[in-house]
């Protein structure tokens, strides 16, 4: 299980982002918290709070997904 912090700004960065988390045979959670959030909903993710650091959760492994989060990764 991999955790990252990521920072979504805009609308078009959510739907690449539930595009790329949906491309992905595993599940992957997005907390802010305590509300937890399937990443590979489009509504579910806009629902959050974007202006707060999100929390990603994968429940297992994918090279290109990894490097995708690093657009959105916070420091």
């Amino acid at each position: 299980m991999v955790e990252r912090q990521i920072k979504l700004t805009a609308n078009e960065d959510v739907k690449e982002f539930v595009n790329q988390a949906s491309k992905c045979d595993f599940d992957i959670d997005v907390f802010y918290n305590r509300v937890v959030i399937d990443a590979k909903s489009i509504l579910g993710v806009l629902s959050m709070d974007l202006t707060k650091v999100l929390t990603v959760r994968c429940n297992g492994h994918d090279e290109r997904f990894d490097e995708f989060l690093n657009k959105f990764a916070v420091a």
